[in-house]
């Protein structure tokens, strides 16, 4: 009976440290920007291909896609922690599906344990295309 026991803990063990971290996210339009019309958006891009800065960029004229933010959660006690790599991971992915050149004005949250998470790290930025 103890092998069978510890054959199922071990099972059980092998499954929680399968398990990755998630991620979600939302899009909002920023204040006061107003929507680009479909035809100004380019196609879907790679993340890789996505610049991500805290600033802004000044050197180039962009218009902006809109605010999107992210949540990267740790669902369980054996997966690492969300760090801000991850994080700007995220954030480029979803600027990259958006068709976004870059995302400017990041920002990053602290990591804190979520009703549902073992922990969770939100990221915030503003998806831009730049302008030809």
């Amino acid at each position: 009976m103890s092998r069978l026991a510890l054959l199922l803990f071990a099972l059980g063990s092998l499954l929680l440290t399968g398990c990755g971290t998630r991620s979600s996210s939302s899009v909002q339009p920023g204040t006061g920007v107003t929507p680009n019309p479909p035809a100004i958006r380019q196609a879907v891009k790679t993340a890789a291909s996505v610049v991500i800065t805290e600033n802004d960029i000044t050197d180039r004229p962009y218009q902006s896609l809109g605010d999107i933010s992210v949540t990267v959660s740790k669902w369980t006690i054996f997966d690492a922690d969300p760090t801000q790599a991850k994080v700007a991971e995220a954030l480029k992915e979803k600027a990259a599906e958006m068709g976004a050149d870059a995302v400017i004005l990041t920002r990053y949250g602290t990591v804190g344990i979520g009703a549902f998470s073992w922990g969770k790290m939100e990221g915030k930025g503003r998806a831009v295309v730049f302008k030809q």
